[in-house]
């Protein structure tokens, strides 16, 4: 019966290596960065150049899903025309897009 079906013996448990470990965990590391790290980090850059580039005029839309035209802007805060004679103020870090100019008459 043995020609059909193998004997499979015990043997030793093997060890892995330093290397093997090593490269696991590199190529995890590699690719949590691809994933996570990486993407994350460029959207803040373009989030940051965003709120550099905003100035007296522009038409923008908050986190919040506030629309409105900066009025004045300062180091960290900005004043927001929301209606006529409504004026909010807010932080730069809430804006989350620069609408194209005419916008807010569209709607």
């Amino acid at each position: 019966m043995d020609f059909l079906f193998p004997v499979a013996y015990a043997q030793e448990p093997g060890q892995p290596s330093l290397a093997f470990n090593l490269v696991l965990f590199g190529g995890m590391f590699l690719l949590f960065w691809l994933l996570i790290l990486r993407p994350q980090s460029k959207r803040a850059k373009e989030h940051k150049e965003l709120i550099t580039s905003i100035g007296k005029g522009d038409e923008v839309l908050t986190s919040g899903g506030l629309l409105g035209k900066v009025l004045r802007v300062d180091e960290d805060y900005l004043a927001l025309e929301v209606g006529v004679g409504a004026e909010v103020k807010m932080q730069k870090a809430a804006i989350a897009a620069v609408l194209p100019k005419g916008t807010l008459a569209k709607i």
